[in-house]
């Protein structure tokens, strides 16, 4: 059976095409404006890539058409290849539909929703449950470097992890792609306002995530976080399935304090050490064990505690999963060291919502005891660009000891009025040589220099590094 995948270079939809490719499908597919990883890998499995959309891409060289063209959510109305796919009459269904009819029918589904962390939170629980001899499947919005692919099916028995997306489905679906896994157990890590372009604020998105809950069967668990009153929210219009809660230890020598049932406890400020404790009320005991890892962040300590939670609910045992964190490594751009020149790292991170850039940095800043934090950001996401958060942007880099602007050529306002509060501690460039090397010649050894972006940001860690080496060699 042939599958055609417009679109095909997303994280979720490039996935996608390697299950399919498993399953004993062709693939082909149609993207424009690709970039690793997913390009990459798409390429390494040999799966046929057409650049850009047209009608051409609906006829392989013989002039068949596919079986099944699956149509990718970031594809509207008005795009060639869609309206071409519209007119033919060929069967077509989003990416979603697809992987619920296709891949998670008959399995345990664990799905991992929250604005942030869950490309890192899938990615842990599929290593815990891969270190535990479960074999899962995964389809994970990154690709885990314990893994070195994005998506695999797994045993057929065993359970299957699912980044669950709060974005649209499709075109002509326009409920939130989560609501089609149908999980036996879901992790509610946290929940903010995003994706100005499709909600108008964050009570839209409570909703979409009240669905996800109303698809939870009643023997099945809810893990969510405790410290989130979006969360609260959700849980309020009406919840049919056991809720056990995540969240941080209350404060040493504080008695009776309300605890969460998965509880960490933070034993070097840096996160890299943590307990972990699970007040096993049910059986009437509390289990605890100790996390050392190569992470760093309060972030990914709740993060680990939710796969820890999760993994738990899957049988495997709590101080097995905690050893096997130490072998974790974190999925390909998030914190990711993309080298090294003259004492001075180059840092990839995914990070595009202010939350999530405040927290990598307060993070990185936390394991950083000598030399600075020079941020460098690319504002480029949907919502960045409808301007929602951009009040927030300011306080995101408190951490940073400098911050290096981008002004992408899409975003539709200026930059300079919101960073000119931050002074000689922000600057700010419309050109991607000036940007490089700016950063370059403000870095010194024992420096991090920390890129974020949730795009490709015009190949800039690797010309960062080529600029660094030649300083070097100076």
């Amino acid at each position: 059976m042939h599958l055609h995948i417009i679109g095909i270079c997303g994280t979720f939809m490039g996935s996608l095409a390697l299950l399919a490719r498993e399953l004993g499908y062709r693939v082909s597919g149609s993207d424009a404006n690709v970039y690793p990883p997913m390009s990459t890998q798409l390429a390494e499995a040999g799966i046929a890539l057409q650049d850009g959309f047209g009608a051409a891409n609906l006829r392989d060289a013989s002039g068949a058409t596919p079986d099944l063209v699956v149509v990718g959510n970031a594809l509207s109305r008005g795009n060639p290849e869609v309206e071409a796919l519209l007119n033919s009459g060929l069967p077509y269904t989003s990416g979603a539909q697809w992987l619920c009819e296709h891949v998670l029918a008959g399995r345990k589904v664990i799905a991992i929703a929250g604005t942030h962390g869950k490309t890192t939170t899938a990615s842990l629980l599929a290593w815990l449950l891969e270190s535990a001899g479960q074999a899962p499947g995964f389809l994970i919005g990154g690709v885990p470097r314990n893994f070195g692919i994005s998506a695999r099916l797994g045993e057929p028995d065993a359970p299957f992890v699912v980044e669950a997306d709060e974005y649209d489905t499709a075109f002509f679906d326009k409920r939130s792609k989560f609501v089609h896994y149908r999980p036996q157990i879901a992790v509610l890590n946290n929940l903010e306002f995003d994706h100005a372009d499709i909600f108008p604020d964050l009570a839209a998105i409570e909703r979409q995530f009240h669905h996800l809950v109303r698809t939870v069967p009643g023997n099945g668990q809810l893990l969510v976080a405790d410290d989130q009153p979006a969360l609260e929210r959700v849980l309020a219009q009406g919840a049919w399935t056991p809720v056990a809660r995540l969240g941080k230890a209350p404060a040493a020598g504080v008695d009776n304090a309300p605890g969460s049932e998965w509880q960490f406890r933070l034993e070097h400020a840096d996160a890299s050490r943590f307990q972990v404790i699970h007040l096993a009320a049910q059986e009437g005991e509390t289990e605890d064990a100790v996390v050392e890892w190569s992470l760093t962040g309060e972030y990914n300590a709740r993060n680990a505690l939710a796969a820890l939670a999760a993994a738990h609910a899957c049988g495997v045992d709590l101080s097995r999963s905690c050893a096997a964190l130490a072998r974790f490594e974190s999925p390909r751009r998030r914190q990711e060291v993309r080298g090294e020149i003259g004492g001075i790292q180059v840092i990839d991170d995914f990070a595009h919502h202010p939350t999530a850039i405040a927290a990598t940095l307060g993070g990185l800043r936390a394991a950083t005891p000598t030399g600075r934090l020079l941020a460098v950001i690319e504002p480029r996401s949907n919502t960045m660009r409808q301007g929602a958060l951009k009040a927030r942007l300011n306080d995101s880099v408190a951490d940073a000891d400098h911050a290096f602007w981008y002004q992408p050529p899409a975003l539709d306002w200026s930059l300079d009025a919101l960073i000119a509060p931050q002074g000689e501690r922000a600057s700010l460039y419309h050109d991607l040589d000036a940007l490089v090397a700016a950063v370059v010649n403000k870095a010194s050894p024992r420096d991090r220099i920390v890129v974020m972006s949730n795009g490709g940001f015009g190949g800039i860690h690797e010309r960062l590094l080529a600029a660094l080496e030649t300083a070097h060699q100076e």
